[in-house]
């Protein structure tokens, strides 16, 4: 059934959501949306997404076999069946057969997506269970961190997640946290810094990933300092995956000793996670953490959408869309500072960026914020979103214009029609004449390091 006519039918039993499935249609087609942790699906992966597996209960996992079965393996149909009547598994219920058999592919195709030279698919074990990234994150605490241990992760007003100690987050209520934070002079991460932390504090898991820092990780660093204090190293990439999987951001495969990462971002994908490791006792540890741990009956539709993004996502078409997603980044930033504006953290070389809206103020002495700053944009067609930024007590002054999903919808398509550098050099003049606009206001220069003092 194709898109209209599944719209079509929706329409005839429930008129209202057909109406408001057309109209957010519309408007993901008439705006420019530029949050980071949103991608456009493409309607393969929406349509196995909405496919008969919607209808199987399947609690529990395929077998261990199965599970690390090549995907051409998982294609000679007749022979999976043979063994799948022939073995027990470890499900709760029967008719799982395709289940079985559309999980296991997810997962191998995950593994194909972060494999290294050293670390081959073969030696990667995946999850592709957990129902969201925060969901994920939660089942590694449970499986390595006993209540009151202490934790250490980028801090939430630093760029960090709700999971990764917030005091607003379970995480933060039952672990000691330790934060770290961007340097106040150079707006990057400060190693050295994060290692005499660490050494103080004696971390029992520490989290690398972010997701409102806009440059790239150093996993190598990272991976000394857990060794140093014999710590878990968890690296949360939820929102480069993509990128990682395009060879435009650093792989942490074989740093990490679990990695964590959504696939409704940068990877274009429905709405999920998976948790990789390189290690059999650590993928039992997270096996039993997601179930019977944390969670019941998996969504097998979304096993089905998650093998087609990662098929998708193996493509060079897919590459070339990450590799123009950070170009479009950079000549955005670079516009953006062209025309005055003081971008949080001093730059980016990744797929976001959050510009300062403290340069922005009027007359009487009104400071831009985030929230309207994000409103007045959305009304002439640009979505984005309010975020913290370093030094900014209020937590409310920032907008993050962040990933461009170039050629996915209309409005989006900068990449294929004309010059990159111009589409956003123009965007970008415009997005502070918007903002200044109603009252006479001013630009106040800051310099990058008197943004984080």
């Amino acid at each position: 059934m194709s898109n209209k006519e599944r719209i079509s039918s929706i329409a005839k039993l429930d008129p209202q959501i057909s109406t408001l499935i057309g109209a957010e249609q519309l408007r993901q087609q008439e705006k420019i949306i530029l949050i980071p942790s949103e991608s456009l699906t493409p309607p393969a992966v929406r349509e196995a997404l909405g496919s008969v597996f919607n209808s199987v209960y399947a609690e529990g996992y395929p077998r261990a076999a199965m599970r690390k079965s090549s995907p051409s393996s998982l294609a000679k149909l007749d022979q999976q069946l043979a063994c799948y009547r022939r073995y027990a598994d470890w499900r709760f219920y029967k008719g799982t057969e395709f289940a079985d058999l559309v999980e296991s592919l997810a997962g191998r195709r995950a593994a194909q997506c972060f494999a290294t030279p050293d670390h081959p698919a073969e030696r990667i074990y995946a999850n592709v269970q957990p129902l969201s990234g925060a969901a994920a994150n939660l089942a590694i605490y449970e499986a390595f961190v006993d209540p009151g241990d202490t934790v250490m992760g980028m801090a939430l007003t630093e760029g960090g997640h709700l999971t990764h100690g917030s005091e607003f987050n379970i995480t933060g209520k039952r672990y000691r946290i330790v934060s770290y934070s961007a340097s106040p002079q150079t707006g990057k991460l400060d190693y050295s810094q994060i290692m005499q932390l660490a050494k103080k504090h004696r971390p029992r898991l520490i989290i690398g990933g972010f997701t409102s820092y806009p440059w790239q990780a150093d996993w190598p660093e990272f991976r000394q300092i857990a060794d140093e204090v014999g710590a878990i190293f968890l690296a949360d990439i939820a929102h480069t995956a993509g990128m990682i999987a395009a060879g435009v951001y650093p792989n942490p495969i074989g740093y990490a000793d679990v990695v964590t990462l959504t696939t409704h971002k940068t990877l274009c994908g429905p709405r999920g996670a998976v948790i990789l490791s390189t290690d059999p006792g650590i993928a039992a540890l997270v096996d039993s953490a997601i179930f019977p741990g944390e969670q019941g009956g998996p969504h097998v539709n979304k096993f089905a959408a998650i093998a087609v993004a990662l098929a998708t996502a193996q493509t060079p078409e897919f590459k070339d869309l990450q590799r123009q997603i950070v170009k479009n980044a950079s000549y955005l930033a670079e516009a953006l500072q062209e025309e005055g504006l003081t971008l949080a953290y001093g730059g980016t070389n990744t797929h976001l960026l959050l510009v300062d809206l403290r340069t922005l103020v009027n007359d009487t002495g009104f400071v831009m914020m985030g929230e309207i700053a994000s409103r007045i944009l959305d009304l002439v067609g640009i979505v984005c979103n309010k975020n913290t930024i370093p030094g900014d007590q209020r937590g409310r002054r920032a907008w993050n214009p962040p990933r461009n999903p170039v050629g996915h919808t209309a409005g989006n398509g900068e990449a294929r029609n004309g010059d990159p550098r111009a589409n956003h050099r123009q965007g970008a003049n415009l997005n502070p004449s918007i903002l200044l606009s109603g009252t006479q206001r001013r630009v106040i220069p800051r310099k990058a390091s008197a943004v984080y003092s």
